[in-house]
């Protein structure tokens, strides 16, 4: 068995300036070529991934072109339906060699914490409580923020590429992560 990483939001082909130019890339096909090749830096072929969203854009004419950058993701990949993966696309994933699961949403449960793995971020917990172990966390992606919690909460953690200068990010770093951020909101409990 291998590691468990998360990610969102690669927007292969995306063509727009918005996506690429702000990510710092010349151009969409950099922007791609990047993002794979940061991608298989970290992951190896028994690692579990979950890409949580927006893999690919473009119209019918370019999801061939999608679908070859998808194939050359190594790892076993559990895709969260996101919004811009249509119907199309989505039916698309399910042929691929590499998906191992897709759904709109996925529980997770990893030794004694609770996520809730969606594309659109999620209130789950509360900090009412200051053990994570207690509560359900969200792991999301969509926003594009280069920050990796939602509006400060320790219990909603972004995965997405905009925030992890375009490398999944490894369950025990997400989880070190929110109880560094749980332990400095303690003073607002």
């Amino acid at each position: 068995m291998g590691n468990i990483l998360f990610t969102s939001d690669f927007h292969f082909n995306h063509d727009r300036e918005f996506i690429w130019k702000k990510r710092g890339f010349d151009s969409v096909y950099e922007m791609n070529r990047y993002i794979v090749s940061c991608y298989n830096q970290v992951v190896s072929a028994d690692d579990d991934v979950y890409i949580l969203g927006d893999l690919m854009f473009g119209g019918p004419e370019r999801l061939e072109d999608g679908l070859k950058l998808i194939k050359q993701l190594k790892g076993h990949l559990h895709i969260v339906r996101g919004n811009h993966d249509t119907d199309t696309r989505w039916k698309a994933y399910g042929d691929l060699y590499n998906v191992v699961e897709m759904e709109n949403s996925i529980y997770l449960d990893y030794n004694g914490y609770h996520l809730y793995l969606s594309h659109y971020p999620s209130i789950t917990g509360n900090l009412e409580r200051d053990d994570l172990k207690k509560m359900t966390l969200n792991i999301f992606g969509h926003t594009h923020q280069t920050s990796i919690f939602y509006e400060d909460m320790p219990f909603m953690y972004h995965c997405g590429v905009d925030s992890h200068a375009c490398f999944p990010v490894g369950i025990e770093v997400i989880i070190s992560d929110m109880n560094r951020k749980i332990r400095e909101c303690k003073g607002y409990l």
